[in-house]
């Protein structure tokens, strides 16, 4: 009964409550919910055509003084295994990738104290100048907070020097889960949640575009990420600055957590975190399946769950990496993916503008089959 009045609800243009978001993540029937979540998937998105992006994801340095407990990927100042990239090396990589026809640069590193401001403003330069149809989709907002450590700078003014520098976007990432309670225990050097929401709210107000993303499946409640919901909605409200929202699961190998969490969330919560995010984040016109973090097949089943987005190709990628997980994909591969889903596969932009679409579906697959080869309903 619940199901129905959120369904009559979500019919009539209302906003779901807290309390309703929380039934949605514990106790809807997984079928029904993502039946549900696919008809408003085709309210925003009417076509039957599933985007991916072509991008890489290298990093310019593994240097971290933020000592996460969720991450593999940093290294202390000194470790062996420390790097630091020049502007140079960075440009190698990318061009490489360029070859392959990569549109986006996914660019991220570490918190590098000895990183100076005007290096970061020179890797955007350099992109736009060597690479002027790639998209620059640089720094997360803890970057940018280490930024404007290093450069005595206010957020805004490193946001505004990006983007006179050429940087129009950003990552989603270092939200973890928008929960204080949270962020005290799995990443308390960087700060509470409004750390993160101001670096997206001022770059919003300059005109930058920015994903708004989401890890679970560790110590979080379910009222956490009703409250991380809630906070994204809200700033959404504000300036619609938001593009798309991404959830993945945490990837405990090689981390602290790894004794307390040694598996990495299923499928079927997958499925309804996807569900759940499209019916209570009504203000946001995409949600992507990331098939990178959760597998080919759970990529494929997302998009019967509400997802109309299946995320990038990420030709490089080192944090999952380093926690021993690791799923890689050609355009080819993606777009073949995309129409066993029973979708019609259309590569875009950052800016989810369409760059070129692959052709007619084939007959679209019920959710319910889909499920039943996935392993159950929770």
């Amino acid at each position: 009964m619940m199901l129905e009045t959120i369904a009559d609800k979500i019919e009539h243009g209302k906003r779901l409550s807290s309390a309703e978001g929380r039934y949605l993540i514990t106790d809807a029937e997984l079928i029904e919910l993502g039946r549900l979540a696919n008809r408003v998937r085709f309210r925003h998105n009417p076509e039957p055509r599933v985007t991916f992006v072509v991008d890489t994801n290298p990093n310019y340095t593994n240097i971290c003084n933020t000592d996460c407990i969720f991450c593999a990927f940093y290294r202390k100042p000194g470790d062996p295994d420390a790097y630091w990239l020049t502007v140079d090396e960075v440009m190698t990589k990318i061009e490489r990738t360029v070859q392959m026809g990569v549109t986006t640069v996914l660019l991220q590193g570490g918190h590098n104290d000895a990183i100076p401001f005007d290096y970061y403003l020179s890797l955007i330069r350099a992109i736009r100048a060597r690479f002027p149809h790639v998209t620059p989709h640089c720094f997360t907002a803890s970057e940018v907070r280490q930024m404007a450590a290093v450069s005595n700078l206010s957020i805004r003014d490193v946001l505004q020097q990006l983007r006179e520098a050429g940087q129009t976007t950003l990552p989603g990432g270092g939200a973890e889960i928008l929960s204080d309670r949270v962020r005290k225990k799995l990443s308390p050097k960087k700060g509470p949640s409004s750390h993160w929401l101001e670096v997206h709210r001022e770059a919003h107000r300059l005109g930058f575009r920015s994903t708004a993303t989401m890890m679970y499946g560790h110590i979080e409640t379910p009222d956490d990420i009703v409250e991380h919901w809630d906070t994204i909605r809200t700033l959404q409200d504000e300036h619609g600055g938001f593009t798309a929202f991404v959830p993945w699961s945490f990837k405990p190998g090689n981390t602290p957590l790894e004794r307390k969490f040694p598996h990495h969330a299923g499928p079927a919560r997958y499925l309804r975190m996807i569900a759940a995010s499209r019916l209570y984040l009504d203000n946001f016109a995409h949600i992507q399946a990331s098939w990178f973090s959760e597998g080919k097949k759970a990529g494929q089943l997302a998009l019967h769950f509400g997802a109309d987005d299946f995320g990038g190709t990420l030709f490089e990628e080192n944090v999952h990496k380093a926690a021993d997980f690791v799923n890689q994909a050609t355009v080819e591969e993606t777009v073949t993916l995309i129409k066993e889903a029973g979708f019609t596969p259309a590569q875009r932009t950052t800016l989810y503008e369409i760059i070129r679409a692959f052709g007619e579906t084939e007959t679209t697959p019920s959710a319910t089959a889909h499920l039943t080869a996935a392993g159950g309903s929770r």
